[in-house]
C-alpha cells in the first residue's frame, strides 16, 4: 500500500487548491469566448460562430457548443441570421479579462520577460492568477512607476 508523503492534515488545503484550479480552468473557457466574441463585435460588428471557431482554433460544433454555455450562464445571447452578442454581463467579463491580460503581461514585461513571450504566458497566467494576486501586481507596477 503507498504510503502518504504528505500529512492528512495537508489534504484539505491540497484539495482547496486542486478545486480552485478546476474551478478557474472551467471559467477561463468563459472568459476565453467572452474576450473573443467581444473583440469581433468590436471589429466587425457581430461574431459569427464560423469566425469564432476560426479564431479559437476549434471546430464548429466545439463553438457551439461553448456559445450554447455562454447563453446558459447570461454572458451572450444570439439570433437567428445574425451572430452571437454578449449580454452586458458578458461585455463585462470581457473588459475584466482583457484588464487582467494587460496587468500580467506588464508585469512579466516588468521583470524581464520578452514581450511577446510575455503575451503567449499571460494567456494562461490571467485566468489563474488571484484578486489578491493580481493587487499586488499592480502595487508592485505602480511603485515602478
Amino acid at each position: 500500500m503507498p504510503q502518504d508523503t504528505h500529512g492528512d492534515h495537508e489534504a484539505p488545503a491540497r484539495a482547496e487548491g486542486f478545486n480552485h484550479a478546476r474551478t478557474a480552468q472551467s471559467v477561463a473557457l468563459l472568459e476565453d469566448y467572452t474576450e473573443m466574441i467581444d473583440d469581433l463585435i468590436h471589429e466587425h460588428g457581430e461574431a459569427r460562430l464560423t469566425d469564432i471557431a476560426r479564431l479559437m482554433g476549434v471546430t464548429h460544433p466545439t463553438a457551439a457548443k461553448a456559445v450554447a454555455r455562454l447563453k446558459r450562464e447570461g454572458l451572450a445571447v444570439s439570433r437567428p441570421y445574425r451572430g452571437v452578442f454578449l449580454t452586458e454581463i458578458g461585455v463585462a467579463m470581457a473588459a475584466r479579462v482583457r484588464l487582467r491580460h494587460r496587468v500580467v503581461v506588464d508585469l512579466l514585461v516588468a521583470v524581464g520577460v520578452p514581450a511577446e513571450a510575455a503575451e503567449i504566458d499571460a494567456e494562461g497566467i490571467e485566468h489563474h492568477v488571484s484578486d489578491a494576486t493580481l493587487g499586488a501586481f499592480e502595487a508592485f507596477l505602480k511603485a515602478r512607476g
